[in-house]
């Protein structure tokens, strides 16, 4: 069986390292886990060349799966056969599975947040603030209304493209406020902020954040970031995104192969394995 993670660009994946930690420790030694370079141009030729497994049955190169990552997650959902509602409500899938000859779209970004934040023991938040109004910053929406918050603040550079989120909202039943970055000290004072930014956009805010209780910033690498250390230094929990990565892709691994007996502290030091490389391996 194949399995594969999408993206553009794709060379950072940790992806592959997790997923391949799965196979491994499941005894799956048939299954492959591959990374293809794709934009969104290229997605409906790439997807429709796949072989999706048919019924129980489907031979070695037949794909089980796949994983999608930037700029993928939303572009996907119109290639679907099923969608599912979460997938709906949060307005991008980052799992296709492919089943009986068709293609299901999944989201466990959710998941993997509200994991993250169980894990490192953030209680269910009363007020919180995102940071960015992405794909990402979407599924963090769901994660929140999911752990009972129906009110969010949203801090963009420019309101007018955060549409697309706020319709999200507005599906998930979420009241979400907008605001810019020039509000960031007005909209701090609440549980959790979390950071959908990409790695050193809120460098600079370090100081301003390092006050608030819980920061869940979804960079993996480098890490910690200065937010995350100055939050930490403040006495205040910090959660990173590689917990969210990790936990997401073990999700895609339930999905894909139908088992509930995925390696998780297998998958984690693969992870955190890579990541010590990387952070180690020369430059250029």
């Amino acid at each position: 069986m194949r399995a594969a993670v999408m993206g553009s660009p794709i060379g950072h994946s940790l992806s592959p390292h997790l997923h391949r930690a799965a196979y491994a420790a499941m005894g799956l030694d048939e299954w492959s886990y591959e990374a293809f370079e794709c934009d969104e141009a290229r997605l409906p030729g790439l997807l429709a060349g796949l072989t999706p497994v048919r019924g129980q049955g489907g031979g070695e190169r037949a794909w089980a799966g796949l994983s999608l990552t930037m700029p993928l997650k939303r572009a996907v959902l119109p290639l679907l056969d099923i969608v599912s509602d979460l997938a709906v409500e949060v307005g991008g899938a980052n799992t296709v599975v492919f089943a009986d000859g068709l293609r299901h779209g999944h989201n466990t970004d959710v998941h993997g947040i509200q994991r993250a934040l169980a894990e490192a023991g953030v209680p269910a938040p009363r007020s919180a603030t995102v940071l960015g109004g992405g794909a990402t910053a979407a599924s963090a929406l769901a994660a929140l209304r999911n752990l009972g918050l129906f009110a969010v603040t949203l801090l963009v550079r420019d309101p007018a493209r955060a549409g697309e989120t706020a319709e999200v909202a507005d599906r998930l039943g979420v009241t979400l406020a907008v605001e810019t970055f020039d509000k960031l000290d007005a909209s701090i004072g609440v549980d959790l902020v979390v950071s959908t930014l990409p790695a050193g956009a809120a460098d600079a805010w370090a100081g301003r954040l390092a006050r608030v209780p819980a920061l869940f910033d979804v960079v993996y690498a480098p890490w910690p970031t200065r937010a995350a250390t100055a939050v930490r230094e403040a006495g205040g929990t910090v959660v990173g995104g590689f917990p969210m990565l990790l936990h997401q892709a073990v999700r895609q691994v339930e999905l894909m192969t139908g088992r509930t007996d995925v390696p998780v502290e297998a998958m984690r030091a693969a992870g955190e394995a890579e990541i010590a490389r990387r952070s180690t391996a020369p430059q250029g």
